[in-house]
């Protein structure tokens, strides 16, 4: 192979072997999928092929001089540090890994570049770029694809902030409400209903139960307002 193949092949594989796994991590809604997964992959083909071919120019042929290497690996150890300071846990969800794994890509980016690999640090631009932007609608989609769509009836007693809180709770849970209507209540003049189209991994009677617990909910209710399930 070609100078410019030595380097371009181990990438380009590490890529497609790596999207191919986060794929499946994405249909099983892991916290990280597709993209944290291409983006680790092709970042630790990266340093890799830095460590392998970046230090040339100060080696001499049959005799090490030094080991530059140790370098690489200080980077990644200090870059792991930092992307870890990144990424936080809050009700069981994770926030920040891809911009964790993005920022040790931008590390192998700037690596091979300064050890003058300037093809390889520009193929690796434009495949992060490429996950995370182009691959954020596939993410979508597949996601979309798995999630269960349906109506929940909220009734609540008003000034309890209940719907703030429900919101908040369904978009810990990775749901996202895609329309709200709100009906006339028959019950106490303090209550009010509203209808949410809520679209997400989790069923719709388990929703309703986690928001039954909300304080200030009078009933949660699956389906259509006229003929639904009742949580309380």
């Amino acid at each position: 192979m070609t100078g410019v193949s030595v380097e371009l092949v181990p990438l380009v594989v590490a890529f497609v072997l790596s999207s191919m796994i986060g794929i499946e991590r994405e249909m099983r809604h892991k916290v990280a999928g597709l993209r944290t997964h291409a983006l680790v992959g092709m970042g630790a083909a990266m340093f890799m092929l830095i460590s392998k071919y970046g230090f040339d120019d100060i080696l001499d042929p049959g005799r090490v001089i030094l080991n530059p290497s140790q370098l690489s690996g200080q980077i990644v150890t200090g870059i792991g540090f930092l992307g870890g300071g990144i990424i936080f846990v809050r009700h069981g969800s994770a926030r920040g890994i891809i911009t964790a794994a993005s920022i040790w890509v931008v590390a192998a980016v700037g690596m091979a570049a300064g050890a003058g690999l300037y093809t390889l640090a520009v193929a690796g631009t434009i495949g992060e770029l490429i996950i995370t932007l182009a691959y954020t609608p596939v993410t979508e989609r597949l996601r979309r694809n798995q999630d269960v769509v349906g109506e929940l009836a909220l009734t609540y007693r008003q000034g309890t902030g209940v719907l703030r809180q429900a919101m908040t709770e369904l978009t810990r849970i990775g749901c996202t409400v895609e329309a709200l209507s709100v009906l006339p209540t028959s019950d106490a003049a303090d209550t009010v209903c509203v209808v949410l189209e809520v679209r997400g991994p989790t069923k719709m009677t388990e929703i309703a139960t986690n928001l039954a617990q909300i304080p200030g909910v009078v009933a949660a209710r699956t389906g259509p307002a006229s003929n639904a399930t009742y949580a309380h």
